[in-house]
């Protein structure tokens, strides 16, 4: 292989890899075996400066991570995922969390927990959490805050964004769209006609949830009125129920998420407002803490279980031998569960 030869094949061969770059891909890249590779990865006696140098810079163009198995991190059969979560005190992040560590436990796999939220430097922990693990996958956020931490890594994204992937991420969405259109229907039967959307977007914008709420509400006939919350947590949901209130009662509350709809009926029985006699009062997620407040929460609820094993299922396909050449996709319907608060 010439000098020339050897400087573009790097750049070749990062033009074609979709998925997560080999042992083999560096070493054809740099024109030298698997040996040598992994000589120049652990700095290791027997080469050149020279070739050492020319591997690590094909590492570096295909974004070749060594596995944890060749840095001798691993233990016996066990391998390791990284799961990501927004929040640990929103009683959703532990629930998902509990259904991705008992799946991934069942095929023998061990997780490792982090939590960005609250980070001021999402991602370094996301780059320290790369080199203890073997894929990432849970709740990434925005992929400004993660592309260059995991690349060259399998990763799963759960229900992100429209900044929330890349176009080697796989993906598993969360469709809330027919349980959405069931609502409305449910709601319209009722005799409900005005409505207002609890949003829970903390920069104050419409979301993409928020909006789809009320595009199924109008398709209806519906009016919907948007009232953001600033925040997803019970006292922003509290505080929501008490602007409502004072504005005057529409005729049903759709939360953004269950949190939220646990904070406004907090409020509502504080202000002697009766759910859901005066005003319905729904939710987003499915929480089994929707079953323990009186009257019991209606929701959309999202099977968790089934989420985790989309996830965990599309990380460990990305690894093996057999690993698809472009990225997976699963999708994951919400299913409407009417209770006594609508």
């Amino acid at each position: 292989m010439t000098a020339e030869q050897q400087e573009d094949a790097p750049r070749r061969a990062r033009r074609t890899l979709r998925v997560g770059a080999t042992i083999e891909h560096v070493a054809a890249a740099a024109g030298v075996s698997r040996q040598t590779v992994t000589r120049a990865m652990n700095d290791m006696d027997g080469i050149s400066a020279a070739t050492k140098g020319r591997v690590l810079a094909a590492a570096k163009e295909l974004n070749y991570r060594p596995s944890r198995f060749g840095r001798g991190l691993a233990r016996a059969a066990h391998d390791t995922l990284g799961l990501v979560v927004p929040d640990l005190a929103n009683p959703y992040a532990p629930e998902f969390a509990a259904a991705t560590v008992r799946y991934a436990g069942e095929l023998g796999w061990n997780v490792v927990l982090v939590d960005t939220s609250h980070a001021r430097d999402p991602g370094r922990i996301l780059s320290d959490l790369a080199g203890q693990v073997d894929a990432v996958l849970g709740y990434l956020g925005d992929s400004a805050h993660w592309a260059e931490a995991l690349a060259g890594m399998p990763v799963v994204a759960v229900d992100p964004g429209a900044g929330g992937k890349t176009p080697d991420s796989h993906l598993v969405r969360l469709d809330p769209r027919p349980a959405l259109r069931e609502a409305a229907e449910h709601l319209a039967t009722a005799g409900v006609r005005h409505v207002v959307v609890l949003d829970g977007d903390g920069e104050h914008r419409t979301s993409d949830r928020a909006r789809l709420i009320a595009d199924a509400l109008t398709a209806r006939g519906l009016s919907a009125e948007f009232c953001n919350a600033g925040g997803q947590e019970v006292e922003a949901g509290r505080a929501a129920a008490r602007r409502i209130v004072a504005a005057g009662l529409p005729d049903a509350v759709f939360a953004w998420n269950d949190i939220l709809a646990v904070g406004a009926l907090s409020t509502f029985t504080e202000l002697g407002v009766r759910v859901p006699d005066q005003v319905r009062l729904l939710g987003i997620d499915g929480l089994s803490l929707g079953t323990f407040v009186t009257p019991q929460l209606t929701t959309l609820a999202a099977d968790r279980h089934l989420v985790a094993r989309h996830a965990v299922d599309l990380a460990i396909a990305a690894l093996g031998p057999d690993a698809p050449a472009e990225p997976g996709s699963r999708r994951v319907e919400h299913v409407f569960t009417p209770r006594a608060s609508a």
